[in-house]
C-alpha cells in the first residue's frame, strides 16, 4: 500500500491536526513532510495538489485540506 502523505508547515493548526491524523492513520502508513524544514519540498507538495497546509495527499491521489493554516504560496 501507498503512504499517505501529511504536508504540514509547524504552525499549531498543523501540530493539532498532526495529533488527530496519528489517531486514525497508523504511522508506518504515514509520511511526514514539514515544509518549513524542508522547503525544497514545496513544488513537490503544490505538484500534489496540495494549495495549503496542513493537507493530507491520499493514495488515490486525492488532496485532503485541513482547516487552513498556511498557503503554499506563503511557504514559497
Amino acid at each position: 500500500m501507498k503512504k499517505v502523505i501529511y504536508y504540514h508547515a509547524g504552525c499549531p493548526v498543523c501540530m493539532s491536526a498532526e495529533e488527530n491524523i496519528l489517531q486514525f492513520i497508523p504511522s508506518e502508513q504515514l509520511t511526514m513532510v514539514h515544509l518549513g524544514n524542508e522547503p525544497e519540498k514545496v513544488a513537490e507538495a503544490e505538484s500534489r495538489g496540495v494549495a495549503s497546509v496542513p493537507a493530507l495527499v491520499l493514495p488515490n491521489g486525492n488532496v485532503l485540506h485541513i482547516n487552513f493554516g498556511a498557503s503554499i504560496e506563503d511557504l514559497k
